[in-house]
């Protein structure tokens, strides 16, 4: 079978190096926009833009070439697409073209469409219907989860999950990628498991900014607490299990993200608070923060769907609004008393 990555990012290369030393005769091939980035990935086996120093399997299949990465592609084989949310509907349309598309599709992508606040399924769906390819046998799955790109290149234990209106095709992502030293979970919540993966990089942010002024580890647990309960409220409103909020792609990976130094987004939170402009944290970090990208759509859905989203609400307004982080703080805690479990306060 054929696993076909697309996009050689850090996140995807990491992934098309776990399946590539899958012991099931895989053939797995990564396509890399750049063919710079392709011709330097084939002669030295090292993604040293994304990944420094963490050798490629031999078995790994590097190319910039679109239409030979897909040559001899069946049906059944399994498309694998590592681009940002930015670049999924330019993905869409490019594997439509495509006269041997496989009908197995998996993104790894966290966050929501800017311009609209879709969630990707919704924006693959939206492509495939303008197309009139909705109907043609395509099925469609999201893997997600608390998961560092170095981590898993080097062959660390990792926990994810996918989930899918199909459960074939579970099955099959189950195949490639559950070996190991990974363990990836089922589930058929595919818009918890979207919003999740979205609104943990904003609240990542939250507690940067939080660990950065100093506002100590009560302060953080609080924050984590309550900027769950956000994502349970939004995934309840578009319909999504509020449970899944509690699992891998919800409050694992919130912890992962928020407080893993590693994560850009606590980055851009830990920066902010250290007095820098937002422009400047950017152009530091030489990757992208999915989380500054996102921020504002999932508080324009939240508005939307009339979810009270505070926290949310506050990044936004630090990021784009310039609101000061002390008044930030103080606009939080200044918030009337509330009970605790009700999802709705």
């Amino acid at each position: 079978m054929k696993v076909i990555f697309l996009g050689a990012g850090a996140w995807g290369t990491a992934m098309a190096m776990h399946a590539s030393k899958n012991a099931h005769n895989l053939d797995v091939g990564l396509w890399s926009r750049s063919a710079l980035l392709a011709k330097q990935m084939q002669e030295t086996r090292l993604n040293q833009k994304y990944l420094k120093d963490i050798s490629l399997p031999d078995s790994l299949n590097v190319t910039d070439d679109w239409q030979g990465i897909f040559a001899d592609a069946k049906e059944q084989d399994l498309v694998v697409i590592a681009t940002p949310v930015s670049g999924l509907k330019e993905t869409v349309h490019a594997l439509l073209s495509l006269d041997n598309c496989p009908k197995n599709w998996v993104w790894l992508c966290k966050g929501l469409e800017p311009e609209t606040s879709l969630m990707p399924h919704q924006v693959i769906e939206r492509e495939l219907k303008a197309s009139h390819s909705l109907n043609k046998g395509i099925r469609l799955a999201v893997l997600s989860g608390p998961s560092f790109a170095s981590e898993v290149a080097k062959g660390m234990p990792c926990a994810l999950t996918v989930a899918s209106d199909s459960q074939e095709l579970v099955a099959l992502v189950q195949q490639v990628f559950h070996y190991g030293n990974m363990r990836i979970y089922g589930s058929s919540d595919i818009v918890g498991v979207e919003l999740g993966g979205a609104i943990k990089n904003v609240l990542a942010i939250a507690t940067g900014i939080g660990d950065g002024l100093g506002l100590g580890l009560n302060a953080r647990a609080a924050l984590l607490t309550r900027g769950l309960t956000e994502m349970m409220r939004l995934i309840t409103a578009m319909g999504g299990q509020p449970e899944t909020a509690m699992g891998l792609t919800g409050v694992g990976d919130l912890i992962l993200t928020a407080t893993g130094d590693l994560s850009r987004n606590r980055q851009v939170g830990l920066q902010l608070a250290s007095g820098k402009k937002l422009s400047e944290v950017l152009s530091s970090l030489g990757h992208v923060a999915e989380g500054v990208r996102c921020a504002q759509a999932v508080n324009d859905l939240a508005i939307a769907k009339n979810v009270d989203m505070p926290i949310t609400q506050m990044v936004c307004q630090v990021l784009f609004s310039d609101l000061d982080l002390p008044s930030a703080v103080k606009l939080l805690m200044g918030r009337d008393a509330k009970s605790e479990t009700h999802l709705s306060n």
